[in-house]
Order: structure tokens, then C-alpha cells, then sequence
């Protein structure tokens, strides 16, 4: 089938509501369903073409909206740093315990799908998320989320009304009740598939693309939720392959090896919805096993070696009905199952993966990978997007200029917390007199204005003997006053009353600013602080020698 890609871009957060969290709360999926993304398309088609309803006769709406033989609108899953669709952790992968992923340590990763379930001691599930390959490395991404907390209010009067209980139903009237939104946050990029079976289908799906790059998906939308931007739009590729492998280089492995990129809804010889993975424990033939063997015309039965499978609700929304739709049960995202391995041909994997198994195939449920890993071990890193890339280009001086203030000030904001902190903990103990502590005051204001922190040492270095001993016997952080003073006034670019100075940045797009940078030396920026924090030392000793 000929592959269109494209990219969303999510500018507000995007509820694409799941069966996770309590009844009080809405948690969206970690991706944008292929169902959305099937409704979103089909509004701009009976816009197109001033339609009230779909024409469920018509061949074309049949075409390219309900079968699944024809197009298939798959999931949107988070795009790699290199612009590939990055695909779901599959559940076979394990590590140590007590080894965790971070920004800087990687973790080494054992498929139990392949092998080693003895080389780890105490063996965990990576985790859910996604993950790339990119130059030779294998990176993981997570998506991120925004919590929102929300309160049901009266729609005519646009706010909550006061909950009364009423006496005769014995029932609670009014609005108010709190409920929680767990969205996909805006600022992140998801890469989107549609599968359609001939040219003049792609031409008509891409002009719908095209109609706006602005696309709205979701619940909630009009309380902020779901503006997302098309992006990317590539023409259609006929060799486009999910798992960016070649299926000629699957063949003859140990195992059969069937790996889920997408939820599967099967259903038993009953009919029923039924999440029976494969295994050598049950007589009871597993659904899957039976589809396989239907879609690649095996007269073999399929002998289970292993599984790693877990099972999630699926269920959606109706906007035509205008009602949720039923709940079913179905094989989870990621699942691996293993079977004993018989000879398959690169021609039956490519229909496999092509055509997909099990029901809704068009919404992008039931997308597998046939022999797709191989690795035992392998070295995972955490995605890092390079800073470069993520912060906005710059084009103009003027907007150069106005960040520069901007970090500029960001900077004086942060080192002005730094001193509030420090003067919170700090205080100037000793019997030291309130004259001494006001001219202290007024000479390290007269050297704020050009920093010159020697006018504060001459007034210290030049004290008569009476105040100089007041300045020794004093103390700051157990050290006698007068030696401090000379710490912090001869070394001002030292910082050392900042514990943590590697914070004390401030970037903007492209425009940064430290502590330590021509900036900062050319405007005096630690003599002024110093100055400052002697001041506000002194100050604070007086209040308190005043109560």
C-alpha cells in the first residue's frame, strides 16, 4: 500500500482520552489514536464537499473511511530528533531493578524475546514510551504531559453553583465538582501514517491535508484542547515499511516472532472479545494464532514458545451518535509473542505487516512486526534534543537585542533570589554598634553605582581602633566580620556566599547570560551583588538590634 507521512505538531494541549485514572479524571493516551485522526479528515472531506452526513452507499466513503483493505489511518507516534516515527517499547524488554535512565547514564537493555532471561538478577519491565534508532544507538522518548485541574460549572450562568441536597429525591443539585485533565502537552511533535491502496485515493487524502495546516483533535476543545499543525506532508512512498527493516533480511530465524505496534481487538470462536495470548499452559487455541494462520493460508498449527503480553480497554467516541462507543478488551501495545519458528517468506511477512490482524484495522489497531528485533543486549540513552535546535531561530537584530534583554533580566532575577536566600539563613551576630553598621550602610551604596568595592575596603583597612574592634569581635557564619567582608570585597567573582552557581544562567532563544561571562564582567555584575549583600546584611542587623 502507498504511505502518506506527515507531521502534527500539538499547539495546545491534546486530550485523546484513555481508561486510565480514576472517575474523576481524564488521562489521554501517550499518542494520537488513528481513530482521531480518521474523524478529523472526514470533517474536512464533507466540508469539501457540503455534506451534512457520509453517504454510506457511496464507494469512495467506503474507500477511504471503512475499509480497512482500501485505507488504513495509523496511530501518531512521537517523531525522532531525525524525523522517523519512533514506535512503542516492546514488552520483552527488560532491565536490572535498580538500574534507572537518565538524562546523563544510559541502561543496557535485554530482550527476553531472543533470549537471556537468566542474566539479569532481578529482572523489570523497561517501561512504556517509545524508541528510535538513530546513528547506530538506540534512543527512548516519553512524551509529556500537562495536568490541568477543571471544575464543573452552570452553563448559562458560566460559573459553579452551590451544591444544596434535595430533600424530596434525596439527591445533590448544583455544579462544582473538581475534575482533572491529563493531556499530552503542547510544543511536541507526532508523526502520523495513512495507508491508501491507489494514486487518485493519496492525491485526494493529501489535498484534504492541505486544505489548512491548523487541525483541531480531541475532547475539549473548546476549553483550549487539541489545536495541533500539519506538517511535512510527504507524497506517497511505496516502499514504505513500519519498521524501516527489509523483510528479505527476517527470514529464517529461530523463532516466529510477532511484536504488536498497536493495540490488537480480536475475538474467540464464541464471538466474544477475548485477550487469550498464546501459550504451551492452555489447550485453548489463542485467537491470534487462528488469525495468522488465516491470513498467510498456513495448514500448521502455530506452537507457542513464549509471551509477554498485557491487556488494556479500548473504547472511543461516537460524534455522530454523539455517545462513547461499547468497551472491548484488547492485547496491548508492545506485546511480544513467540512462536516455534516454521518457514515463512519475505512475501508473507510484507502481507502480514501490510494487512494487519484482528477488527477496526482502519482506525490503525492491529499493526504487528514479524521477526523484527534480534538483539540480545543492547545500550538504551535517553532522547536529548540538541539545544540548538529547540530554542527559536533569531532572524532579525531586533528580536536578538530584545532577548538578550530578556535573558538580561532573567539573570538579575535569579541572582536576586540567590541573595534573598542567603540572606534568610545569614545574619551578623556580635556586639557591633548601629552607627557602625550605618556607615557600613552608606559607603557600600555610594560604591553600588560603579562597583568599587575598594571604597568599602578603605573604610574598613582605615577604621579608628574602637570600631575596628567592633568589626573583628563581630561574626558571619562563625568568621569574624571583618575578615569576611575582606573575602567577599577582595574576590567578588568568586560567588562564594552562592551555593549553586552553575544554575545562575539565564538563555533565551539563542541569547544567554551568566555570572561569568563579558557581560557580566563589563557591568560589574558580582562587585554590585557583593556591595548589595553587604548592605542587606547590615540592614537586617540593625532591624534586629532595634527590637
Amino acid at each position: 500500500m502507498k504511505a502518506i507521512t506527515f507531521s502534527l505538531h500539538t499547539q495546545q494541549p491534546l486530550l485523546a482520552t484513555s481508561f486510565q485514572g480514576d472517575p474523576n479524571s481524564d488521562v489521554s493516551y501517550s499518542y494520537i489514536p488513528g481513530s482521531m485522526l480518521r474523524g478529523a479528515i472526514i470533517g474536512r472531506y464533507m466540508k469539501q464537499n457540503g455534506l451534512s452526513e457520509l453517504d454510506l452507499a457511496s464507494k469512495e466513503v467506503k474507500r477511504l473511511f471503512f475499509d480497512a483493505n482500501s485505507t488504513c489511518y495509523l496511530n501518531a507516534y512521537l517523531e525522532s530528533h531525525e524525523g522517523k516515527r519512533a514506535l512503542p517499547v516492546p514488552r520483552s524488554w527488560f532491565k536490572e531493578k535498580d538500574a534507572e535512565l537518565t538524562d546523563e547514564s544510559s541502561v543496557n537493555i535485554y530482550d527476553f524475546s531472543v533470549d537471556a532471561e537468566n542474566e539479569l538478577d532481578s529482572p523489570k519491565f523497561f517501561g512504556e514510551g517509545f524508541w528510535a534508532k538513530e546513528r547506530a544507538s538506540i534512543k527512548f522518548y516519553k512524551e509529556k504531559r500537562r495536568i490541568n485541574i477543571h471544575n464543573s460549572r452552570d452553563r448559562k450562568k458560566g460559573r459553579s453553583t452551590q451544591i444544596k441536597h434535595n430533600p424530596q429525591t434525596n439527591e445533590l443539585q448544583g455544579e462544582g465538582e473538581i475534575f482533572r485533565y491529563e493531556a499530552i502537552d503542547r510544543g511536541q511533535t507526532f508523526q502520523a501514517v495513512i495507508l491508501c491502496s491507489n494514486d487518485n485515493d493519496a492525491k485526494l487524502l493529501i489535498d484534504l491535508l492541505q486544505i489548512s495546516p491548523d487541525i483541531w483533535l480531541g475532547g475539549s476543545q473548546s476549553a483550549g484542547y487539541g489545536h495541533t499543525k500539519i506538517s511535512k506532508i510527504k507524497s506517497p512512498n511505496n516502499n514504505w515499511n513500519e519498521v524501516d527493516i527489509s523483510a528479505e533480511s527476517r527470514t529464517g530465524r529461530d523463532f516466529f516472532t510477532i511484536t504488536l505496534i498497536s493495540d490488537l481487538i480480536l475475538r474467540d470462536e464464541f464471538g466474544q472479545y477475548a485477550v487469550i495470548p498464546p501459550s504451551t499452559q492452555h489447550q485453548i487455541h489463542a485467537p491470534l494464532a487462528k488469525e495468522i494462520k488465516i491470513i498467510l493460508g498456513l495448514n500448521i498449527e502455530l506452537k507457542p514458545h513464549k509471551s509477554f503480553a498485557n491487556s488494556v480497554l479500548i473504547g472511543g467516541f461516537n460524534r455522530k451518535w454523539g455517545l462513547p462507543l461499547p468497551q472491548v478488551a484488547a492485547l496491548a501495545t508492545g506485546s511480544v509473542f513467540v512462536f516455534e519458528d516454521f518457514s515463512i517468506t519475505s512475501e508473507q511477512i510484507r502481507q502480514l505487516e501490510s494487512q494487519g490482524i484482528g477488527e477496526r484495522r482502519t482506525e490503525g489497531f492491529g499493526r504487528v512486526a514479524v521477526n523484527w528485533l534480534s538483539n540480545v543486549k543492547f545500550n538504551v540513552n535517553k532522547a536529548k534534543k540538541d539545544a540548538a535546535l529547540n530554542s527559536p531561530q533569531l532572524r532579525t537584530d531586533g528580536a536578538h537585542s530584545l532577548a538578550v534583554q530578556m535573558a538580561e533580566r532573567l539573570l538579575h532575577q535569579k541572582i536576586e533570589q540567590a541573595l534573598q536566600r542567603f540572606i534568610g539563613y545569614t545574619e551578623i551576630k556580635g556586639d557591633i554598634s548601629n552607627s557602625q553598621l550605618s556607615r557600613l550602610q552608606l559607603v557600600a551604596r555610594q560604591a553600588l553605582s560603579n562597583g568599587d568595592c575598594n571604597l568599602v575596603l578603605s573604610l574598613i583597612n582605615n577604621l579608628p581602633s574602637t570600631a575596628k574592634k567592633q568589626f573583628e569581635k563581630a561574626e558571619v557564619s562563625n568568621t569574624s566580620l571583618s575578615t569576611k567582608l575582606d573575602e567577599w570585597l577582595k574576590n567578588p567573582n568568586s560567588w562564594s556566599w552562592v551555593s549553586n552557581k552553575d544554575k545562575l544562567k539565564a538563555k533565551v532563544a539563542s541569547a544567554e547570560r551568566s555570572i561569568n561571562d563579558d557581560f557580566a564582567t563589563e557591568n560589574k555584575l558580582a562587585e554590585k551583588y557583593t556591595l548589595r549583600l553587604i548592605m542587606a546584611l547590615a540592614k537586617k542587623a540593625t532591624k534586629e538590634k532595634n527590637k
